[in-house]
């Protein structure tokens, strides 16, 4: 498989993957409803998420660093923000929330894949 198939296989996954934990933690965390938050809402933000960093991620940052482990941190880093604004624009949350969100749902994404696909 090549690298082109594999990125849109994470794409896929992530999605999947975020946007479950996102709607988890939107009603049962911070629990907003469905008024405040509408599920198409969440689905929306869900996918413009990793639309928008994952290419970062897979084209753009692994050809600045040598060591896996600095490029992980910096593209979990670097999802975790620009995720966090988008769902601080989106969704209303405070700042503080929408931060604590991202880190959440790319917590869950990156072990979910290191224990489905390995490292």
């Amino acid at each position: 498989m090549d690298y082109l198939q594999l990125f849109f296989i994470s794409l896929f996954f992530t999605i999947a993957a975020e946007t479950l934990a996102l709607f988890i933690l939107v009603r049962n965390v911070f629990r907003l409803t469905a008024r405040q938050s509408p599920d198409c809402l969440l689905i929306f933000a869900g996918i413009l998420t990793s639309a928008c960093t994952l290419p970062y991620v897979w084209f753009v940052l692994p050809s600045l660093f040598s060591s896996w482990m600095l490029y992980a941190f910096a593209a979990e880093t670097f999802a975790v923000l620009a995720e966090g604004a988008i769902y601080l624009v989106l969704l209303r949350l405070k700042w503080r929330e929408a931060f604590l969100l991202s880190l959440a749902c790319n917590m869950f994404s990156f072990a979910l894949g290191l224990l489905l696909f390995g490292g």
